[in-house]
């Protein structure tokens, strides 16, 4: 059978799967209407093991695996559609809803607004982009950012989550797991790093260098070319690294900050734009103790803790794909006191009117479990 040939017999094979396909959703629709009926869950993992057992078994040695990978992601299918007939909206849907109906339709200009460091710091210019007028608080740490929002200090919290070469900001991940908190909106900064020094301090005299482990890390090239005569220290903040130089009066001292903290502190750019990559973007993220959703929202983060066995990943990702929802970022996270366990922090790409975003809420808060599932926003970037 020439090319032709064999394309036309699987587009007709193709077209009785799809008849008997849908014939069999009618059938699982039956079986969720009988389900709601006699007050039944949806998940059967008996029942559900034993078929994939079975369509292993007929499908042969030759197709077994291919034909239960098949089934999986079917039965997957079947229990979103049962779930959608069976279960009202889940609490992550009605939160959802809920602000969308009750937030205003402007972001704020003006806030109460907390970020940590000191005069110019990042976060202060993440704030000043995302705020017209801010009223900032300034925080020792990122925790205390944290502490400001949920204890009712400030409105929203401004901290950064991801550089675009050094990666994430781990304590901003672990933070977000132990808060309740959610984000209304995302904005991504270019970062340049320059060489900060006090007035007539030459490069070559230079002995310590203080920065923020993440500005450390955007510029490693920069400093492994210092040779090892200089001495890299970490500082909680880079404007604070900059103060502490200008403090100092010595001219064997730079710091790693921005060129907005050579104006602010009185220091000269002893070197421009010295980190690894000219397009170095930090992301920051604006939250606030209660869920608020500002129109345009079409971002929506996540955690999310699955069972220990293989396939447990596929079957999120799955649920996503069968929507036709665009993951943007997938990352494992360790899980606090646990022996080598991860949850999985997710960016998903779908809009809070489209009703796709309650659907796959819905799916995954019955098929995980609510305490499985944590909500940290929708929101748009700015």
């Amino acid at each position: 059978m020439n090319l032709e040939g064999c394309r036309s017999k699987i587009d007709s094979i193709d077209k009785e799967m799809v008849r008997l396909f849908c014939e069999r959703m009618d059938a699982a629709q039956n079986i969720a209407e009988y389900k709601k009926e006699n007050n039944m869950n949806v998940y059967d993992s008996e029942r559900e093991r034993k078929l994939l057992d079975r369509v292993e078994e007929n499908a042969g040695e030759k197709y077994g695996d291919y034909a239960r990978r098949l089934y999986g992601s079917m039965l997957e299918l079947s229990r979103a559609y049962q779930s959608g007939i069976l279960n009202p909206p889940c609490e992550i849907s009605k939160r959802i809803n809920a602000a969308v109906k009750e937030t205003p339709q402007l972001f704020p200009e003006k806030a109460v607004v907390a970020c940590q460091g000191i005069e110019g710091a990042y976060s202060l210019l993440a704030c000043e982009k995302l705020f017209k007028k801010p009223s900032v608080m300034f925080c020792q740490t990122f925790e205390d950012v944290f502490r400001a929002v949920d204890g009712g200090l400030c409105r929203y919290g401004v901290v950064p989550l991801e550089n675009s070469s050094a990666g994430s900001v781990n304590q901003i991940y672990s933070l977000m797991s132990e808060y309740k908190f959610s984000i209304v909106r995302s904005t991504k900064m270019q970062v340049g790093h320059c060489l900060l020094a006090n007035k007539g301090t030459e490069k070559k005299n230079i002995r310590e260098i203080y920065s923020h482990p993440q500005a450390i890390s955007q510029c490693s090239e920069f400093l492994g070319s210092l040779g090892d005569g200089v001495k890299i220290i970490p500082c909680e903040n880079t404007a604070v690294a900059a103060k502490k130089v200008a403090d100092s009066k010595r001219n064997d001292a730079a710091a790693l900050a921005s060129a907005q903290c050579a104006a602010q502190y009185g220091l000269e750019v002893v070197e421009s734009l010295v980190q690894n990559t000219a397009n170095n973007y930090t992301r920051f993220i604006c939250f606030s103790k209660n869920t608020e959703i500002y129109p345009g929202a079409d971002r929506t983060s996540l955690l999310i803790r699955t069972q220990h066995r293989a396939g447990a990943l596929y079957s999120v990702i799955a649920q996503f794909y069968a929507l036709g929802i665009n993951i943007i970022k997938l990352e494992s996270r360790p899980i606090p006191e646990s022996d080598f366990e991860f949850m999985f922090y997710f960016d998903i790409e779908v809009s809070v009117y489209s009703g796709v975003l309650n659907k796959i809420m819905n799916q995954l808060e019955r098929s995980l479990g609510s305490g499985n599932v944590k909500y940290l926003g929708s929101y748009r970037e700015a």
